[in-house]
């Protein structure tokens, strides 16, 4: 499919003084000034410090969630934290439990099973807990739409305090408190944190209230950092002062958890994407295949031997994830195949696993950009989930066709739903006749440029400069040139046709280029093309010897 090419224009005409200021080649100086940040936040994009952390008794009903976890410490109550079951759950799980055990307060935990029991607080769950003497429930990473739960909490004798930060419904949860950045009444600075987040920001509060060193909330940064990158939350503002910081924590983490998964993981740079492609997986994949007590049992663990063990299971548990994932992928290939003149590709058969299906359907929707929905049936009913594409809301199309439709949720990007498989094929008709009136040719994939480069800009010492805007995802992605009429000296494939790998040549210079699984341009390029290229810039070092590399995103011919 052709992508579109579109360079990010420059509004602030800021490149020649920042680069100047921060003694920066133009390269990185002319990617920062797109960025459009003020002064003060350009300072704080490049040397974010822990001053760059906002007061956390901004956020909508932080002292009263304090207040309620104080009066519960001081009156010896049962207290317990209900969390999630992907990483995001799981670390500000971690958190929590962690800081308050460092405190000699003991504080239960409880990890929802994704399987049986799904997202969120449910009603089961807190009659065990009520039944078991709790009085205090604190939620992370959810419990901002469990208006009934909490009420039946209240009913049994049990307060709730909330905290997460996902987008909030009409009416809130009559909670003690409701802690929850994304609030219409909230006046927190920033509102994109993740729920390990939002945790933070709690035992930051509770330390100043009760006069602790602020160096005890901030030495669980690393496993902040670990939540907030894996949750894909935007790597900016207070994000980035979390992954910044705590990413130089990762690297001498004294969590015995983390350090054995870093091991099993086997990056040896520990950055943004070895967390999300290392890290994150292997903890959701415990999740994923209803072993979640195991990644929070990792963290938890002060037992070296314990740790090793638990980080074994993991890999094997991330193992299994990958095998079902390959199967369930290898069969809806083959059923989209027949889909692929829809608008969205729909697709529902017995036997696919719950805890993976939403991956598989991301994998079909980049395989062809086009909306999809894949849904597990069991006996009457159908599970699954779905994914979108840019321009495309997922939610409110769900929501054009509710009437054959169980249960729903998410956002624009990605919803969770369920339905009668009676009404499957009504469904996904309805759904292909409201998508096709939105979704156009005009909502073809896009790759953004950060900047046009020519030969004269790459130098070992610029490309490396570029780690000054690490950490790396979502809002702050690794900077994409655009190159423009480079000579293809050699062409060939690796890995049986899968990869491209090219030799392009610029004035007098040779530029090697390496294009992952875009194996199939091979056929339509020969020798001495003239090419335009997009791509990340790298540093390719072998036998001790650096060599710069572009990492392929697209290439067309010159104009």
């Amino acid at each position: 499919m052709n992508k579109k090419w579109r360079i990010k224009e420059e509004t602030t005409n800021k490149a020649e003084e920042i680069a100047s200021k921060y003694n920066l080649n133009s390269i990185t100086a002319k990617i920062i000034s797109k960025k459009n940040l003020t002064d003060q936040e350009i300072e704080k994009y490049l040397k974010p410090t822990r001053k760059d952390f906002y007061d956390p008794f901004l956020m909508p009903d932080m002292d009263k969630a304090i207040d309620r976890i104080c009066l519960a410490i001081k009156n010896n109550e049962k207290i317990i934290i209900y969390g999630d079951y992907d990483a995001d759950g799981i670390t500000s799980t971690t958190i929590l439990k962690r800081f308050f055990k460092d405190r000699g307060i003991n504080i239960d935990t409880y990890i929802p099973n994704r399987l049986d029991e799904g997202y969120g607080l449910n009603k089961e769950a807190i009659k065990n807990i009520a039944k078991n003497g709790y009085k205090l429930i604190i939620t992370v990473d959810c419990g901002i739409t469990a208006i009934e739960e909490v009420e039946l909490a209240k009913e049994l004798g049990v307060d709730v305090v909330i905290t997460d930060h996902h987008e909030t419904i009409e009416n809130l949860p009559n909670a003690v408190a409701v802690v929850d950045c994304k609030r219409k009444d909230s006046k927190y600075p920033f509102s994109q944190l993740a729920g390990c987040g939002v945790a933070f920001k709690l035992i930051q509060a509770y330390s100043q209230k009760m006069n602790i060193n602020e160096n005890e909330s901030l030495k669980y940064l690393d496993i902040v950092c670990i939540g907030t990158i894996s949750d894909i939350v935007p790597l900016v503002d207070e994000n980035r002062v979390i992954a910044k910081l705590g990413l130089m924590l990762v690297k001498q983490t004294k969590n015995l958890g983390l350090r054995e998964i870093l091991k099993v993981t086997g990056f040896k740079k520990l950055d943004s994407y070895a967390i999300s492609f290392g890290i994150s997986p292997r903890i959701n994949a415990c999740g994923r295949m209803g072993h979640q007590e195991i990644a929070l049992q990792l963290f938890l663990t002060d037992d070296p031997i314990e740790a090793r063990n638990l980080a074994s299971k993991i890999e094997e548990y991330n193992r299994i994830r990958q095998e079902t994932e390959k199967k369930i992928y290898e069969e809806a290939k083959v059923l989209a195949e027949k889909e692929s003149n829809n608008p969205c590709i729909i697709l529902g058969k017995e036997n696919w696993h719950h805890g993976v299906i939403g991956i598989v359907s991301s994998k079909i929707t980049e395989n062809y950009y086009k909306p999809s929905i894949l849904l597990c049936f069991e006996g009457e009913s159908a599970k699954g989930s779905g994914r979108s594409i840019n321009g495309f809301d997922l939610h409110e199309a769900a929501i054009k066709c509710s009437e054959h439709l169980k249960n729903f949720g998410g956002h624009s990007m990605a919803i969770g739903l369920s339905l009668d498989i009676k009404d499957f094929n009504d469904f996904k008709n309805q759904f292909n006749k409201y998508a096709s009136s939105k979704i156009t040719e005009e909502l073809a994939p896009e790759i953004l440029i950060d900047e046009v480069v020519t030969e004269k800009d790459l130098t070992i010492q610029a490309i490396k400069e570029l780690s000054l805007l690490e950490p790396f995802g979502e809002a702050n992605a690794q900077p994409v040139v655009m190159m423009r009429d480079l000579k293809i000296v050699s062409i060939r494939t690796l890995s049986e046709g899968k990869h491209l790998k090219l030799t392009l040549k610029s004035d007098n210079n040779l530029l090697d280029v390496i294009g992952f699984n875009l194996g199939s341009f091979a056929d339509e390029f020969q020798i001495e093309d003239k090419i335009d290229v997009v791509g990340n810039l790298e540093i390719n070092s072998f036998n001790n010897i650096d060599k710069i590399q572009i990492n392929l995103k697209d290439l067309r011919k010159s104009i």
